[in-house]
């Protein structure tokens, strides 16, 4: 699945346009490499986020096309 596309159904980042942007402006790195919105995302992969001044650190737990509200943080985990 593709980066943006992650963001956007983990509920992550609320909308696929935005969390394109996000990516594309190299504030998502995969396995500590810098991500573009194009980047594959499988099971497995770690991500830092950078908000600002915040940094989410993620582990990717399970890919889904879609999702519910409640169901979306399964799809990852936060790690120190």
């Amino acid at each position: 699945m593709r980066l943006d596309k992650f963001l956007k159904v983990s509920r992550i980042i609320k909308r696929r346009t935005v969390a394109k942007e996000f990516a594309d402006n190299g504030r998502a790195m995969v396995n500590d490499r810098v991500a573009k919105s194009s980047t594959e995302v499988s099971v497995g992969d770690t991500m830092e986020l950078h908000f600002g001044e915040k940094t989410m650190k993620i582990k990717v737990l399970n890919i889904k096309e879609t999702t519910k509200k409640t169901d979306s943080a399964d799809m990852f985990e936060e790690i120190d």
